[in-house]
């Protein structure tokens, strides 16, 4: 995807610049998400204008949503489980599809204070992209209450959509 040359206004929330850089680009998003509950796209819609780039979204917190309505693979849910790299990336491409729109986000993850295993903390998630032809996806272990988790993974994921409409590499 060929970036857009925005540049941030002073004091422009992340969302408040994730939204204009989707209008000034045509852009338009989709998310999936599991342990942000919806954050992610709260945070998207809190911005005035949404409607005309945000096309939806889907919280996929079962497994059975996010093979029934995302798409994810129940393949991949058996061999890696819900919180993995490969499920963020079906969850971003299958909402990109299922909406449709063109980029996609899919965010996985525990948020705790429950659920974790020795192999997957409390605080990991998977936070992936999608858009045509290019899929990225993140691990990252966030400290702090569920709150905190939840707000650092919707920081992470709209760091990620702009810096793919701005073209950064990665």
């Amino acid at each position: 995807m060929e970036g857009c040359a925005g540049m941030a206004e002073e004091r422009e929330s992340l969302e408040a610049l994730v939204g204009r850089l989707l209008r000034e680009c045509g852009r338009t998003i989709a998310c999936a998400e599991s342990c942000t509950g919806g954050l992610l796209t709260s945070r998207l819609t809190d911005v005035a204008g949404s409607s005309a780039y945000v096309m939806g979204a889907v919280v996929s917190y079962t497994n059975e949503v996010k093979a029934s309505l995302v798409g994810v693979h129940e393949a991949t849910l058996k061999a890696f489980g819900a919180v993995s790299e490969e499920t963020a990336r079906e969850m971003a491409e299958g909402v990109r599809r299922a909406i449709p729109a063109n980029i996609g986000v899919g965010i996985t993850g525990i948020a705790g204070p429950g659920g974790a295993t020795a192999e997957k903390p409390v605080g990991l998630v998977y936070i992936a992209v999608a858009a045509e032809h290019m899929t990225h996806a993140v691990r990252h272990v966030f400290s702090g209450s569920r709150a905190e988790v939840k707000r650092q993974s919707t920081e992470v994921a709209l760091a990620m959509v702009r810096d793919l409409l701005l073209d950064v590499p990665h």
